[in-house]
């Protein structure tokens, strides 16, 4: 990284935090604090969710997530519009007619106040494990690719979405992450066009999609009715959309977003927006990634994106594998060339063929030098999905845009760990604190949600400094939140639905269900999006039936 790069992805950052604590730092009230003074437009709004769901997992993962697989996750995003549509008509006129500042809020009125702490409780130990992983991620991707102290960079990622979320309340997440959102698709635009600019000179945009499409990266749809396959249609437009249901409906996260709008109106615009706008910028982003795939058919990738666990191997009894693995790499490459910069290459089926051949053998090596990495180095993660956006920016972007896009990586984990935070010392506050000191001094409420953002702030913080990566990270959150969405959304669909259904059956419904998902999911039954379905409706149908015993 050069200066340049250094100056822009700093006063990114200082701009985005001054500006948040400036325009908020003083709350007369718990309203204020929690619900921003419901000050938010529509446009605000929609940004604000949409920061909150694009985190810097988003940025990193989801492009190597089409390098690998291609375009095919877009399907778990299938049933969000459906989901947005539901929240907007059911959920969000419930709880602006009685006025909530939290989701679980709206449970003891419907229920009692064990189904409300259960619900909270649930949605504690999902959400703080995911804003941890939100601070991990970058971190320890960009501490290995810069070279800069792991520890370090979660303290400082950590502490800067602390200070400003705790001075300026919901009001500042808000603001700033308009702010960021600009940042990230301003960022995500000037990658894409470089990429293509990237590409040689006499291969056209719709080669480069051949070329991506004779690979498979272009599979967008999968009809597959298999339960263990990950991304499918069928998984998307069910398990994509009791997830989107209960993450964006349920999960206080988002809606504290939208509970801060001026109106009714302005909250379901803005659901609205996001729910529209969703699938095509992960489509874009998606694309992006296998614009990366094709960019690295005619530039030599490495035989591994991780060059920190390409050094250590190097360092062991595996050294000599991975460097034949390495020279091999060399030569399938040179290999390639000679068939894709053929003249006919692209009405040529034989030297397709060939090319097909050779790019197979080279993800086999690629493979064979993650089990040389698993076997020599155990402690260190074999797979290089989180790193290939992140190698491309470093190696291949230009002065400037490097230091724009790192800024597009932080304000992603800022604003989605901002927002979780947010919302875990909200719901600390409302659902738990309040319970136990009830007082008539507002101002006290607005200190205790301070105090909880530090204290969940630090508990993220500790997570990430003890965390691991995963197959991958973008799926990571995604799982987590998977073993809990389905029997919270279950609750709340009984709730707004089923009005015979009393406290005490969904009450022992909820926790006998969450006991089933977790099972499941350790038995490796079915991919975990079909988590989200089974986990509602088993906890809709065995309340009915707790119900009738009630009775």
């Amino acid at each position: 990284m050069e200066l340049i790069d250094w100056a822009i992805m700093s006063l990114t950052l200082l701009f985005i935090i001054v500006y948040g604590v400036w325009k908020n730092n003083s709350h007369k009230n718990i309203e204020d604090y929690i619900r921003g003074g419901n000050k938010a437009t529509w446009f605000t709004v929609g940004l604000s969710v949409m920061a909150t769901q694009a985190s810097a997992i988003t940025f990193l993962s989801t492009p190597g997530q089409a390098f690998n697989d291609g375009m095919g996750f877009v399907q778990f995003y299938f049933g969000l519009p459906f989901a947005m549509i539901i929240i907007c008509l059911f959920f969000l006129p419930v709880y602006h007619k009685l006025k909530v500042f939290t989701a679980y809020e709206f449970l003891e009125k419907r229920f009692d106040l064990k189904t409300r702490t259960l619900t909270a409780a649930l949605f504690l130990v999902q959400r703080g494990l995911a804003a941890g992983i939100t601070i991990y991620a970058p971190a320890i991707i960009l501490s290995v690719v810069l070279g800069w102290n792991l520890k370090l960079l979660v303290v400082v990622i950590g502490l800067l979405v602390v200070f400003y979320t705790l001075i300026g309340g919901t009001q500042a997440v808000n603001v700033t992450q308009k702010q960021q959102m600009i940042i990230i698709f301003s960022g995500m635009v000037a990658a894409f066009i470089f990429i293509v600019k990237a590409l040689p000179e006499n291969l056209s945009f719709s080669n480069a999609l051949h070329v991506a499409g004779l690979n498979g990266k272009l599979n967008v749809l999968d009809f597959s009715i298999d339960p263990n396959s990950r991304y499918t249609f069928w998984s998307g437009i069910t398990g994509g959309l009791f997830l989107a249901l209960s993450y964006f409906g349920t999960d206080q996260s988002q809606v504290q977003r939208y509970l801060s709008g001026k109106s009714l109106a302005e909250s379901q615009r803005g659901l609205i927006m996001n729910g529209f706008l969703k699938i095509p910028m992960q489509f874009f982003i998606l694309l992006t990634g296998v614009l990366v795939f094709v960019f690295f058919q005619f530039e030599k990738a490495p035989l591994h994106f991780n060059p920190y666990a390409s050094e250590k191997i190097k360092t062991t009894e595996g050294s000599e594998q991975f460097e034949a693995l390495e020279v091999a790499n060399d030569i399938i490459h040179q290999e390639k060339q000679k068939q894709l910069q053929k003249e006919d290459f692209f009405s040529n089926k034989a030297s397709q063929k060939k090319y097909l051949q050779l790019e197979n053998q080279a993800q086999i090596n690629r493979a064979e030098a993650k089990k040389i990495m698993e076997v020599n180095q155990p402690q260190i993660e074999s797979n290089d999905k989180d790193y290939v956006f992140i190698y491309f920016i470093l190696n291949y972007l230009p002065q400037g845009l490097i230091g724009l896009l790192l800024a597009v990586i932080l304000s992603a984990a800022m604003s989605s760990s901002a927002s979780e935070i947010n919302a875990l010392s909200a719901t600390t506050v409302v659902d738990l604190y309040q319970r136990f000191h009830n007082t008539e001094n507002e101002k006290h409420y607005v200190w205790a949600g301070k105090g909880f953002t530090l204290l969940w702030g630090i508990i993220a913080i500790a997570f990430a400094l003890v965390g691991n990566l995963f197959e991958n990270l973008i799926q990571l959150v995604n799982i987590i939140g998977s073993l809990f969405y389905g029997t919270i959304l279950g609750i709340f669909l009984i709730a707004i639905f089923l009005k015979s259904i009393r406290a005490n059956a969904v009450f022992y419904a909820a926790l006998l269900t969450e006991i089933i998902v977790l099972i499941i999911y350790s038995q490796e039954w079915v991919s975990f999006l079909w988590l989200n379905v089974i986990g509602a409706v088993t906890c809709v149908i065995i309340a009915q039936l707790f119900q009738r015993i009630i009775k």
